[in-house]
């Protein structure tokens, strides 16, 4: 049955100078909207704050003061009024008297305004929602202003249905409002086939810029036909397990092409260390540079475009890898990664100093290269385009220390060691392997997880992932494999010989 989603098209802009220059006037107005809207709700919080602290000072309970105090926070539409009233209350030019607040609004298309309204509103939404408990994940700070060449320049149109102002020309033209028709670097003739058939109606698009290129993501209501159930071909290949990591990118349960057994391991492309010199000397040359300078900013604009390629190189294997699994198996089987923990600084307290420093960095900085976040997420959302499903094991249960054959533990194993030794059932294969049969027997489906009521743990265990202060005192939340719950470690067979994994015979062994 056909139903309608929600698909964004990504596409490189070609825009010559005077289009760029109205991006960036864009970006800026809707930065400046941004912090406007976001002042307003902060001056209200402060004057909720100073009548409830005159509660207290009167000897009202605070907790009292709260309910008796109601200031209403502005939202999108109060503030929008208030921006056409101080408008509309100014001189015109060449009169004595206050000055206009934003020149620039009748250069700018409406909408970028608007857009960053309602993202003021909803930094101030998640904010309150977090605070309240009400709010899945990491907790989320106090919102901030953006300021200048800190934030990433972005603005958002929405598109008007009535009379279309975001549609495409051709194949290469994409007509932005107020802006005009804007080259592409990429072929649109996907969106412009889905848009001529009636089958996709433009909603909105996002313009971004990214290192020294100009993107448009344009978003998309599309009506398609899901698949229910996996092909065949998925159905054959049945479920893999993935194990993460930095070794390899990714080892698989069965390989990713049948019959070729060195496809069982995806190669990590270490994109950081490939572009590391060029990434120190351009850091050096930028760090000897005089601040306001000229070469200071081209300098500045050197190192961004340099790390910008590391992310699009990043983002293009993440996205061949997600596709290759989503289509080819049925189940795809993943760990509930901790990366936040997994990630945090070995450097300590400044009672308890940390050992090993430099070389946890240097781990830190190789697992964040893999982006396991950014491959978990494309697989939850491709699963469902391709008809596959996604399954997911708790992050406390020990993939690597546990023969899959056996169940035997060795709860010596550390990081160096990347062989698995069973002292049970003899067995000897590689670690990250043995990970992946693991995590392919136990995992359990995501749907199944929401309908038990138990969620996947995306939070960190509750534990603080923004500390106070650099050297505060706090504990980490690690993914610890020697708290297995006794629920998570599978049952050892009584005869460890009696059916042992297929695959075994085709796996790597030492």
């Amino acid at each position: 049955m056909a139903q309608e989603i929600l698909r964004a098209f990504k596409f490189t802009l070609d825009p010559t100078a005077a289009q760029e220059e109205a991006l960036s006037r864009h970006a800026g107005a809707a930065r400046w909207a941004f912090n406007h809207a976001l002042g307003m709700k902060v001056a209200a919080h402060q004057q909720w704050r100073r009548q409830v602290q005159e509660l207290v000072d009167q000897g009202v309970a605070e907790a009292e003061a709260r309910k008796q105090v109601k200031v209403p926070v502005p939202t999108k539409p109060v503030i929008y009024k208030h921006l056409n009233r101080i408008k509309g209350a100014c001189l015109p030019e060449g009169v004595e008297g206050p000055q206009r607040p934003c020149p620039w609004a009748e250069e700018v298309n409406a909408h970028a305004l608007q857009s960053a309204f309602i993202d003021a509103d909803r930094a101030w939404t998640n904010w309150l929602a977090s605070l309240h408990g009400a709010r899945a994940g990491r907790r989320v700070g106090y919102p901030k202003f953006k300021k200048k060449g800190r934030v990433r320049d972005a603005f958002r149109l929405h598109h008007a249905v009535k009379s279309p102002t975001i549609r495409l020309e051709s194949y290469r033209r994409l007509r932005l409002p107020n802006i005009g028709v804007v080259r592409l670097h990429d072929s649109a003739k996907r969106l412009g086939r889905l848009t001529a058939r009636g089958e996709a109606v433009v909603q909105s698009v996002t313009v971004s810029r990214a290192g020294n290129r100009w993107y448009a993501s344009v978003l998309c209501k599309v009506t398609t036909r899901l698949p229910e159930q996996p092909t065949r071909r998925q159905r054959e290949r049945g479920r893999v397990g993935i194990d993460l990591g930095v070794k390899h990118l990714a080892a698989l349960s069965q390989p990713l092409t049948p019959g070729e057994p060195g496809t069982a391991f995806i190669a990590n492309p270490r994109h950081i260390r490939k572009a590391q010199h060029r990434l120190t000397k351009a850091q050096q040359a930028l760090a000897r540079t005089q601040k306001g300078s000229g070469r200071r900013e081209k300098a500045r604009r050197r190192v961004a475009r340099l790390h910008h390629e590391v992310a699009v190189r990043r983002s293009t294997v993440l996205h061949a890898v997600t596709k290759q699994l989503a289509t080819r198996f049925a189940e795809v089987a993943v760990e509930d990664l901790n990366v936040a923990g997994m990630t945090s600084s070995a450097r300590g307290t400044l009672t308890k100093p940390g050992r090993r420093v430099k070389q946890k960095a240097g781990l830190n900085r190789a697992i964040l290269d893999t982006a396991p976040g950014e491959l978990r997420r494309q697989l939850t959302y491709k699963t469902s385009w391709y008809g596959s499903t996604l399954a997911v094991v708790h992050r406390v249960y020990p993939s690597s220390q546990i023969c899959s054959a056996c169940g035997w533990r060795d709860s010596s194993l550390t990081l160096a060691d990347r062989t698995f030794h069973c002292v049970k059932c003899t067995l000897t294969i590689d670690r990250d392997l043995n990970a992946s049969y693991n995590i392919e027997a136990h995992a359990v489906p995501v749907g199944h997880l929401v309908a038990s009521g138990k969620r996947e743990t995306q939070n960190a265990r509750g534990a603080r992932v923004r500390p106070p202060g650099p050297r505060a005192e706090r504990h980490h939340a690690m993914k610890r494999e020697d708290t297995t719950p006794p629920s998570a470690v599978p049952p050892q067979r009584s005869d460890p010989l009696a059916s042992p994994n297929p695959r075994h015979e085709q796996a790597k062994l030492f």
